[in-house]
């Protein structure tokens, strides 16, 4: 099988999984807001941002290293290397999982009420932290099988953590109910538990089936490879730390800055879970499909700037680009059209469909930049990805501590349409760059 076939069975498979994990996620959303409400939703979507920080600190970056470290390795034929890499890198991630819990639950009322603004969220820190260890294993098998550019064994085990995660859920809410107690919304962060389990499980059943037993590595071999794995996984944890803190402020000032704007704790919380867990899903769930493109586009592009091919370069780019354009202006449209249909029907939520109509507008932008910075990447201008980024952050973080106490939550979504246009400018100006010298 060529290399290039081999990348888009790989896209294929994990876009028809990203694609069934979008849809049974979707109508999980639904679910949770008819089931807990909107505030319930709001808080529960509130610890994400301490959730998604841990994970990159301690997985992201190490990740990223070990799938590329696997496959530069594979590649030599130093396969027992590679595993060799693998184990430190289970080590390293799980150690710091285990920190973050100690950290996460020794001061769980002081990260809710300091830095999530609201005390309810302690229990669910609590909760959602013993998902970190197992997350931290799965992601670290799931690089390793991505290095051997095998996608099957990431995309299966994305879909047993969302199957399980449902179903735990679902399961545990129904039996609450008919015993007549009155279900919380912590069994929505146990479900992240649990589905974060089975995933782990399952990619440590075949991954013992894939490795042989072998002799263990000689303490030489053992710190070279810890050097080569720090070497390539601090700098893209500190990046992606960086960026990570960055959407956590944002994510977590929001409901404290609708306060400012006149608003109770209630009723701010109430919007942010009707934001961020209704509307968002809404907009953001088509970009499996650019998420697709850009897992193609960054290897195709890089390939091709190699090869020197400057008129090939420029059309893949345009192909690429173009399709994620188009597809962008052709959501924008149908959320124009179905946007408040949306929020009433399948949500029960006025505000959700004032909300997507809004949100529709950064489609074309949002849909586009997945490519565009997918395709610097390919000419490794990661720093450049990650200033583009951080830019868009900026401009997003001033709209939540500067327009929302003056205009409400509409503040909000003008900077954040303000900062998808301003990063599409800033990462066709810096592709463009490039391009002409290729």
């Amino acid at each position: 099988m060529s290399a290039k076939h081999k990348l888009f069975q790989g896209a294929v498979i994990l876009t028809a999984a990203g694609f069934i994990s979008r849809i049974m996620g979707f109508f999980f959303r639904i679910f949770l807001s008819h089931a807990f409400g909107e505030e319930n939703v709001g808080l529960y979507q509130l610890i994400f941002p301490v959730y998604t920080l841990c994970l990159a600190v301690g997985t992201s970056g190490i990740q990223t290293a070990v799938s590329r470290i696997t496959a530069e390795k594979v590649s030599l034929g130093k396969t027992g290397e590679a595993k060799t890499v693998l184990s430190i890198a289970l080590c390293l991630t799980l150690i710091i999982s285990f920190i973050e819990i100690l950290l996460i639950q020794g001061n769980a009322s002081f990260i809710a009420a300091s830095f999530l603004g609201d005390v309810r969220c302690a229990d669910l820190l609590i909760i959602i932290s013993y998902a970190l260890p197992c997350a931290a294993v799965h992601s670290c098998i799931s690089g390793y099988s991505l290095g051997l550019q095998d996608t099957k064994l990431p995309a299966i085990s994305q879909l047993i953590e969302q199957v399980l995660r449902i179903l735990f859920v679902l399961l545990l809410f129904f039996f609450l109910q008919d015993a007549g107690r009155t279900p919380s919304v912590q069994i929505a962060a146990a479900g992240i538990v649990a589905g974060e389990t089975a995933s782990a499980v399952f990619s440590v059943q075949m991954l013992s089936r894939r490795r042989r037993p072998g002799s263990f590595p000689r303490l030489g071999r053992i710190s070279e490879s810890l050097r080569l794995l720090l070497g390539q996984s601090l700098p893209l944890t500190a990046n992606r730390t960086i960026v990570t803190l960055l959407q956590s402020i944002e994510a977590a000032s929001i409901p404290a800055c609708l306060k400012l704007y006149g608003m109770d704790a209630s009723e701010a919380v109430s919007l942010y879970g009707v934001l961020t867990g209704m509307a968002l899903p809404c907009i953001l769930f088509p970009s499996a499909i650019t998420n697709s493109v850009g897992t193609v586009l960054m290897p195709a592009v890089s390939a091709t700037s190699v090869s020197g091919s400057r008129r090939a370069l420029l059309q893949l780019l345009k192909k690429a680009v173009g399709s994620c354009f188009i597809l962008g202006l052709s959501c924008c449209l149908f959320f124009l059209i179905f946007g408040d249909l949306i929020g009433t029907m399948l949500f029960h939520s006025e505000s959700a469909g004032r909300f997507i109509l809004t949100l529709a507008w950064i489609c074309p932008f949002l849909y586009t930049n997945t490519a565009l910075l997918s395709a610097i990447n390919g000419y490794g201008k990661t720093t450049s990805t990650f200033l583009i980024n951080t830019c868009g952050l900026a401009v997003r973080i001033a709209g939540v501590f500067l327009a929302i106490p003056c205009f409400g939550i509409q503040g909000y979504l003008w900077g954040l349409l303000l900062s998808q246009l301003i990063v599409s400018v800033l990462a066709l100006a810096v592709l463009i760059s490039h391009a002409l010298k290729a």
